[in-house]
């Protein structure tokens, strides 16, 4: 039996980190993962993040949900993992942050490999900052952050190190109310011991839930933005400021000037992540969020660009 884990949580809390860090260890351990990514819009950013960890199997579903009218292609994309690598030992599973997990966990069960892999359970990674400041989210949106939360087997309490003390004994707090039966691990850039992730599932009884929301009727979009020309990193910056509160998550590489290859970008939550890339990648960036087609892209907030 093949063991399955699945990630879940908001746009941008940082379940690709998590996912790279799991690879990782599993291939220090001698074992050998797969992978299964669902990307928001049509545009693999993620999954090309996991490429370039190494030689590990993936498949993933672009432009819709694992879950709902995307589960019958789940089901194939599982299929095609298992048909193709013989020697699989974990399978991980990421949800897009706008899928709800029950039912992605739902779309997971299959007759077809039934008798091949257990899941092991879901684990959800939470934006400590985005918790304490849920009741600013669209009521819809809301509903689904805290359903994430809800059917967790497992919560990652991320990025803490953005918190001061008073916050993280509340943030801590709040959770084990909402969820008392979910482990709460603390961490930092979803960093977390894989032994330690499988000792907290061993020692949660696995719980029925009947998903209440459904992530498939959210007002999310995605919207592309590619580059012709390297842009400057302050001016850019700017844009990202102006940019309204609807505007939940960016990631994609930008060129920058000066800077041998598009560097990797990503924005949540009000905050901006710039990192060096050592291999030429697309310069493309992807927006997710809400009424996008209000939101300026840089040429028109700096006329005298021609850059994107």
């Amino acid at each position: 039996m093949i063991d399955v884990y699945l990630f879940s949580g908001f746009l941008g809390s940082g379940k690709t980190s998590l996912l790279l860090h799991v690879i990782r260890q599993l291939k220090e351990q001698g074992k050998k993962p797969a992978v299964l990514m669902n990307e928001f819009g049509n545009l693999a950013f993620d999954s090309d993040r996991v490429n370039g960890a190494g030689e590990v199997p993936l498949k993933e579903l672009l432009d819709g949900c694992i879950c709902c009218t995307g589960s019958d292609r789940t089901e194939a994309q599982l299929q095609g993992l298992l048909v193709e690598n013989d020697d699989i030992d974990v399978i991980l599973i990421e949800t897009t942050g706008a899928a709800h997990p029950v039912e992605a966990l739902d779309a997971v069960f299959s007759p077809l490999f039934a008798d091949r892999i257990q899941i092991k359970g879901i684990v959800t990674v939470v934006d400590c900052k985005r918790w304490l400041d849920r009741n600013q989210l669209p009521p819809q949106v809301k509903m689904l952050f805290l359903e994430q939360i809800r059917h967790a087997h497992l919560l990652l309490a991320n990025k803490v190190d953005l918190l001061t003390e008073g916050e993280l004994a509340t943030v801590t707090m709040q959770l084990s109310d909402f969820n008392p039966n979910m482990p709460i691990i603390q961490t930092v850039n979803a960093e977390v011991g894989f032994d330690v992730i499988e000792d907290a599932l061993a020692d949660t009884k696995q719980r029925s839930a009947i998903p209440i929301h459904s992530g498939k009727n959210l007002p999310l979009s995605s919207k592309l933005l590619t580059f012709s020309e390297e842009i400057e990193k302050e001016s850019f910056e700017e844009w990202v400021k102006s940019l309204p509160e609807t505007v939940y998550r960016m990631k994609g590489y930008v060129p920058v000037r000066g800077v041998k290859n598009p560097m990797l970008f990503q924005y949540a939550y009000g905050m901006v992540n710039w990192l060096p890339e050592y291999v030429r990648m697309e310069p493309r960036l992807v927006i997710i969020g809400e009424d996008l087609k209000n939101v300026a892209d840089f040429r028109r907030v700096n006329p005298d660009s021609n850059e994107i």
